[in-house]
C-alpha cells in the first residue's frame, strides 16, 4: 500500500500564512464597512494594552514614542502570522488540526472584539466570517499543495535514471541514405564484431537499451523508405539464403521526449500544471488579503469627521486669551517655540483607532452625586461662554528632559461651571470621566472648582480639534498630569468619591490623583552636540503649570549654578522660555545641567525619579563635546 505524501513543512507554513492573510484581510473589510472597532487586530491590540504590565507600558513609550501603537500592531501581525504557520504545518500532516487552529484564532478575535467599549453582538461578526474565508482558503491551499507534491514525487520516481555513460529509452540512431540489405548486414556485422570486442570481460548491458545492431544502417533519399528489417529467424538460427544471423530489432520503452498516446502524469506536464495550480490559489488569495485589508481601511477613515470639522463656525471667545507679550519667543535656534503647532503637539492615549465622532450626536452627560443631571449637546456647549487660555499640557509617562509636553492657545466652555450646574453634593471628590472608546480619568472636584480655567475644549490654537487630540470635545485642567485631566473625547463626567471608583491608570500602579512637577528641560545645545569653544547659548523650556516659573540656574560638570534669562509668559499656566550665555573654554567632553524653581519657591529636585507612580524627576543633562 503506497503512502500519501504531503506538502513540507515549509510550504503548509506558507499556506497558513496566507489563510491567515486572507482572514484578518476580510474580517477588516467587513468592519470597515460596519465598525472599525470591531476589527479582530485592533480589538486585540486593545486588549494587549489594557492588560500589558507597567514596566512594559513605560518601556513602550519611552523606546517608540508616539509610534508605540504602530509597534504595537506591528507586534501583533507578527505573533498572528507565526501561530498561522504553525496552523498551516499541522493543516499538512492534518487538516482538522488546521482547522482546530484556525476556530482557536476565531475564538480570540470574537472574544475581543465583543468586549470592546460600546460593541455589540455583531462586532462578532468580521471575525467570524474572517475565519470561515480563512478555512475555505486553507483547504484549497493544502489541495493544491498535496497535488504539487504528488506530482513532483512521481516525476522524481520515474525519471529516467543513467546507466553506463548512457540515458536508457533515448532516441535511435538516425538512418541515412540508400544501401541494400547486404550492405547493411555487412555494416552490422562489422560493428557487431567491434561491440563483442569493447564489451568483452564486461557486465552484460540491459535488454531494453538500444544497440548499434538493433537498426539497418545505410543511406536514403529524403522520402524514400529505408532498408526493410530482416526476416524473423528460421528454426536453423540463420537468414534465408544468407548464412548469417537475422537483425533483430530489440524493443524500447517509450521515450519522454517522444509523443504517446498514453503517458504518465510525471511526462504529461501534470507537475506543472500542479504547479501552476498552487501559485494561481496563492495570488488570488495575496490579492484578496490586501484588498481587504486596504478596502477596509479605507472605509474606515471614509466614516472620518472631517467635513463636519470643516463646517464648524465657533462664536467669539466671552474670555479673550490675553495678549502674548513682546518677548515671549527668544531669539534662539532650536528652542521650543512659545506654542506647540498642532501636528507636534504630542499625542499619548489608549485608543488604537483614532475614534470619529459626529459632534451632531454627541452629548456630555453629568450624573452621580449631583442634584440634578445634566446632559448637553456640542450645539448647547458652544452657545455657553467660551473661554480661551493658554495651557501648557504635560504626560506622566514624559522622562526628564522628555517631548511629551507642549503649549497651546485651548478654547472651550467652563468646565466648573458645567458642574456646578449640576449641584455637586456634599462629599464628592472626583470627577470620573469617561471617553468614547471607555477610557476613563479622574479628576479633583477641588481643583476643578478652586478657579482656574479648567474647560471643556472645542478648539485648539485657533482650529477646530484634531481627531487624534480628541474631537469634538476634551478636557484640559491646568497643573495636573494629562493621564487625570486631559480625557479626550469625552463623553461622561460622574461626580463621585475616590474609594467608589478608580479611573484607567490606578490599578496599573499610577497615583489617584497627579498635580505636574516644576520641571525644565535643555532644548539646545543638544545632547551628543559638538560645540565650538566660545560664546553658546544654552537654552531651553520650563513649566510649573498654575504656580508659574520664577527662575532657571544651569551649571556645566557640577560647576557654580548660573541664572538664566526668562522669556516673557502671558499668564502662569504655560511653560516658560529661558537661556544662558555660556562661554564654552574647556574643550572635550562636558555635562550641562539645569533646574526651574517655581513662584511657590520650590526648586527642581536633583533626585532621580521614574516616571511611575506620578511623573518623572531630577536635573535635565545635555552631554556635549567642545572643540577648538
Amino acid at each position: 500500500m503506497t503512502s500519501r505524501v504531503g506538502p513540507s513543512r515549509w510550504l503548509g507554513a506558507i499556506c497558513g500564512l496566507l489563510a491567515a492573510a486572507i482572514a484578518l484581510g476580510i474580517a477588516q473589510l467587513l468592519a470597515g464597512i460596519a465598525a472599525p472597532n470591531s476589527s479582530p487586530a485592533d480589538a486585540v491590540g486593545s486588549v494587549v494594552i489594557n492588560h500589558t504590565p507597567l514596566s512594559v507600558k513605560l518601556w513602550a513609550t519611552s523606546t517608540f514614542g508616539t509610534s508605540d501603537k504602530t509597534v504595537l500592531l506591528t507586534g501583533v501581525f507578527v505573533v498572528v502570522f507565526l501561530y498561522a504557520m504553525v496552523v498551516g504545518v499541522l493543516a499538512a500532516r492534518r487538516l482538522a488540526y488546521g482547522f482546530a487552529g484556525l476556530t482557536l484564532f476565531a475564538i480570540i478575535g470574537i472574544a475581543a472584539a465583543v468586549t470592546t467599549h460600546g460593541a455589540s453582538p455583531g462586532y462578532a461578526l468580521p471575525t467570524l466570517f474572517g475565519a470561515l474565508v480563512g478555512a475555505f482558503a486553507l483547504y484549497r491551499l493544502i489541495e493544491a499543495a498535496q497535488a504539487m507534491t504528488e506530482a513532483r514525487e512521481a516525476r522524481e520516481a520515474r525519471r529516467p535514471a543513467a546507466r553506463g555513460g548512457r540515458v536508457t529509452g533515448a532516441l535511435p540512431p538516425l538512418v541515412f541514405g540508400p544501401a541494400d540489405a547486404a550492405d547493411a548486414a555487412d555494416a552490422a556485422d562489422a560493428a557487431d564484431d567491434g561491440d563483442d570486442k569493447a564489451d568483452a570481460g564486461a557486465e552484460a548491458e540491459p535488454d531494453d537499451e538500444l544497440r548499434a545492431p538493433d537498426l539497418p544502417l545505410g543511406w536514403h533519399r529524403s522520402g524514400e523508405a529505408g532498408p526493410a528489417p530482416a526476416s524473423p529467424p528460421t528454426s536453423a538460427g540463420t537468414d534465408a539464403g544468407a548464412g548469417r544471423p537475422p537483425i533483430q530489432p530489440t524493443p524500447s520503452r517509450p521515450s519522454p521526449l517522444q509523443p504517446t498516446g498514453d503517458r504518465p502524469a510525471w511526462a504529461t506536464g501534470s507537475g506543472q500544471a500542479g504547479r501552476r495550480s498552487f501559485l494561481l490559489t496563492a495570488g488570488v488569495t495575496v490579492a484578496a488579503a490586501a484588498i481587504g485589508e486596504v478596502g477596509g481601511r479605507n472605509l474606515g477613515e471614509r466614516k472620518n469627521v472631517s467635513a463636519a470639522q470643516a463646517a464648524i463656525r465657533f462664536p467669539k471667545a466671552a474670555v479673550p486669551a490675553p495678549p502674548l507679550p513682546k518677548g515671549v519667543n527668544l531669539p534662539v535656534p532650536g528652542i521650543s517655540p512659545f506654542i506647540t503647532p498642532n501636528g507636534q503637539f504630542y499625542r499619548v492615549d489608549t485608543a488604537i483607532i483614532v475614534p470619529q465622532v459626529d459632534p451632531t450626536s454627541w452629548t456630555l452627560r453629568i450624573h452621580g452625586m449631583v442634584a440634578r443631571e445634566v446632559v448637553v449637546t456640542f450645539d448647547q456647549l458652544l452657545r455657553r461662554p467660551l473661554i480661551e487660555d493658554y495651557i501648557t499640557l504635560c504626560c506622566v509617562s514624559n522622562p526628564v528632559d522628555g517631548g511629551y509636553v507642549g503649549n497651546a492657545k485651548w478654547l472651550g466652555a467652563s468646565l466648573a461651571s458645567l458642574i456646578r450646574s449640576a449641584g455637586p453634593m456634599r462629599g464628592a471628590e472626583q470627577l470620573l470621566c469617561t471617553s468614547v472608546d471607555g477610557f476613563t480619568s479622574g479628576v479633583p472636584l477641588v481643583t476643578v472648582l478652586d478657579g482656574r480655567d479648567s474647560l471643556v475644549a472645542v478648539a485648539m490654537n485657533g482650529t477646530v480639534l484634531p481627531t487624534e487630540h480628541g474631537f469634538p470635545a476634551r478636557l484640559v485642567v491646568p497643573g495636573l498630569y494629562g493621564y487625570v485631566s486631559a480625557c479626550k473625547w469625552v463623553v461622561d463626567i460622574e461626580v463621585t468619591t475616590w474609594a467608589a471608583a478608580q479611573a484607567y491608570w490606578v490599578p496599573l500602579g499610577w497615583s489617584q490623583q497627579a498635580p505636574i512637577k516644576t520641571e525644565s528641560r535643555i532644548d539646545v545645545p543638544a545632547s551628543g552636540q559638538q560645540v565650538k569653544a566660545g560664546k553658546t547659548a544654552v537654552a531651553g523650556v520650563a513649566w510649573a503649570q498654575h504656580k508659574g516659573i520664577e527662575a532657571v540656574e544651569v551649571r556645566v560638570d557640577n560647576g557654580p549654578w548660573h541664572e538664566a534669562t526668562l522669556a516673557a509668559v502671558p499668564d502662569l499656566d504655560t511653560w516658560r522660555q529661558w537661556v544662558w550665555e555660556w562661554d564654552a573654554t574647556g574643550v572635550g567632553p562636558q555635562t550641562i545641567e539645569a533646574r526651574a524653581t517655581d513662584k511657590t519657591g520650590y526648586t527642581q529636585t536633583s533626585v532621580q525619579e521614574p516616571e511611575a507612580p506620578n511623573g518623572a524627576s531630577g536635573y535635565p543633562t545635555s552631554q556635549i563635546n567642545v572643540y577648538q
